[in-house]
């Protein structure tokens, strides 16, 4: 029987159900986004249930029609004239780490939304369950933000460079897209969620192998659509390897006239819509996680997390969460306003390391569990 963890009108309910663990976002309306209260009461219950040797399996789901669509902005944007939202940024930074390192079998059931933060709690989970209504991006950069809460690594380790599209552009992936690319293990059909959630309620085990057979139970083997953006990975690749953002504009132009790649120009205009300094902390981030590790990248994520919200640079992040959630108007003014004029050395002051104690301290060596699960995919490239 469930034992509540919290009362219903908390922001994160837990359920002890058999050996399974249940935790559940719950704030529909906000689309399930990821606030200081979220981040606290969702370690504590990660934490716990860590120890309890009674706890074999843990469920991530979200209430209403959203996983999570990210972070709550508008928590940045109150708190910019003060350090409020820091510590909340260092337990976000360690929640991914607990996540990425969890010591027990995890699931996500996604349903929904799965934006920025909230997709940090489903692509390194051991099991990743989507539905046709499941919609993926790390939309950050459009934002004047950087691709974070360990995407640096994640996305880094996606065939060929995939990961530099998808940060830098924010586009969205289906579920299919999701599960071609490695972002999620099984596509299950929304109609059939709940039953599979009962099944695994009902498992008492948190054995791998056992877990995987009820999912496979439910799941579907899928495949792109003819029209995927992952059908179009040579381009991409061909494009998004280029040294600088520069670079990768001037080889999408040469590219959009070619017959069949109408699909350029949008993508141009969303990169040209989005902060250029944050174009280019995007960029040099996802390279630099291509050869670090899930420590190093969160270690530097968390790093120009801090220098942004603290505007060491230029104040785009409030400038976008202005034009997005407060006043609406889609229209933000950038500064400096295009790619060309932002200075090498001022991406370099975002990316210069704190002292050691104003570092985030989390343990130098990586459990790896996000183990790259595009590798078993048709869409593994040796390139990447």
């Amino acid at each position: 029987m469930a034992q509540e963890q919290a009362n219903p009108e908390e922001v994160v309910l837990g359920q002890e159900i058999n050996g399974a663990r249940v935790v559940t976002l719950n704030r529909p309306r906000q689309l399930n986004g990821i606030s200081d209260r979220v981040v606290y009461i969702l370690a504590q219950f990660l934490e716990k249930w860590e120890k309890d040797d009674d706890a074999k399996l843990v469920i991530f789901k979200g209430a209403g029609r959203a996983f999570s669509a990210g972070g709550d902005l508008k928590m940045f944007y109150e708190g910019r004239s003060d350090d409020s939202c820091l510590e909340v940024v260092y337990r976000m930074y360690w929640l991914c780490y607990h996540i990425h390192t969890y010591k027990k079998t995890t699931v996500a059931l996604v349903n929904g939304l799965a934006m920025g933060g909230g997709a940090a709690m489903v692509a390194p989970l051991k099991f990743a369950v989507v539905t046709e209504k499941t919609v993926f991006a790390t939309p950050e950069a459009s934002v004047g933000l950087h691709t974070d809460c360990s995407f640096s690594y994640i996305h880094s380790r996606l065939p060929g460079y995939l990961g530099e599209y998808l940060a830098l552009t924010g586009a969205r992936l289906t579920a299919k897209e999701m599960v071609a690319a490695g972002l999620a293990t099984h596509f299950v059909l929304s109609e059939k969620l709940e039953e599979l959630e009962k099944q695994l309620l009902n498992l008492n085990t948190g054995d791998e192998s056992a877990v995987r057979a009820v999912i496979e139970e439910f799941s579907m083997d899928v495949q792109p659509d003819h029209e995927s953006i992952l059908n179009k990975l040579p381009t991409i690749n061909k494009c998004f390897s280029a040294e600088s953002v520069e670079e990768i504009l001037k080889a999408l132009e040469s590219e959009v006239s070619i017959d069949g790649n109408q699909w350029i120009a949008p993508v141009l205009k969303s990169m040209r819509r989005s902060s250029p300094t944050a174009t280019k902390v995007t960029l040099r981030s996802v390279r630099e996680g291509r050869k670090q590790s899930l420590s190093e990248c969160l270690k530097k994520e968390f790093r120009l997390t801090m220098n942004i919200l603290r505007s060491v640079v230029t104040g785009d992040v409030y400038e976008g969460i202005r034009a997005l959630s407060i006043d609406k108007d889609n229209a933000p003014k950038w500064s400096p306003t295009t790619i060309e004029e932002v200075k090498n050395e001022d991406i370099d002051c975002v990316f210069q390391p704190f002292s050691s104690e104003h570092e985030l301290q989390v343990p130098s060596d990586d459990f790896k569990r996000w183990s790259g699960k595009y590798e078993h995919t048709i869409y593994a490239d040796s390139s990447n």
